[in-house]
């Protein structure tokens, strides 16, 4: 039997506004981002999607998206974190080279893209292979470590743009084997709606 994974980018946060790198290190949801998350909850109540189990990475936004979500009791991963920069954490986003990173910050102590990509798909691969028949799997995680994910697992060229804040990729799984269905921006739905509404 079929499973369901919706993979989905946390909501805004001060060092998003502020365009500092973040990645193991953590600053708190904006009121933006409260607002995206409870959006991205009406989203799938919109569509009938009935979340039957929850993880998020350890970061504490990613936790508090998860919360205004969903009320599910849910585990924190560690392999769901975010790229590691090591001591480019918390400065101007700027300083970010091209992607792909490579190995570049490996020499100040962060990671390897390699290493983000293999810790966050054995953690998605490990949880929906462990996750029931039939189960509609919801994982709060962020926009590089989304990015690592999509990249293996998703056809190429997916994602050319930056996952927007709470967006959500989603895939059938089945017999360990993922199917790309699509990229839903909640946010960006609701305001289409809403613009809709207004023509009539």
């Amino acid at each position: 039997m079929s499973k369901k994974l919706y993979l989905m980018r946390h909501g805004e946060t001060l060092f998003n506004v502020l365009g500092r790198i973040q990645g193991w290190c953590d600053s708190p949801l904006t009121d933006r981002g409260i607002a995206q998350a409870k959006t991205a909850r009406q989203w799938f109540a919109a569509h009938h999607v009935t979340l039957t189990e929850a993880h998020c990475s350890t970061a504490e936004r990613a936790a508090d998206t998860l919360e205004l979500v969903t009320d599910l009791t849910y585990t924190r991963e560690k392999g769901l974190r975010e790229h590691g920069f090591g001591r480019f954490e918390g400065q101007p986003e700027y300083l970010n080279p091209a992607i792909p990173y490579g190995d570049f910050f490996v020499p100040y102590g962060g990671e390897a893209d390699q290493t983000t990509i293999d810790r966050v798909v054995a953690t998605v691969d490990r949880l929906m292979a462990a996750a029931p028949d039939d189960a509609q799997v919801l994982m709060v995680s962020h926009a590089g470590a989304t990015h690592s994910f999509l990249s293996q697992r998703a056809p190429a060229g997916v994602l050319n743009e930056r996952m927007p804040n709470c967006g959500i990729a989603i895939f059938d799984y089945e017999a360990g084997a993922y199917t790309f269905e699509q990229i839903v921006d909640p946010v960006a739905s609701a305001k289409q709606r809403e613009g809709s509404h207004d023509k009539i």
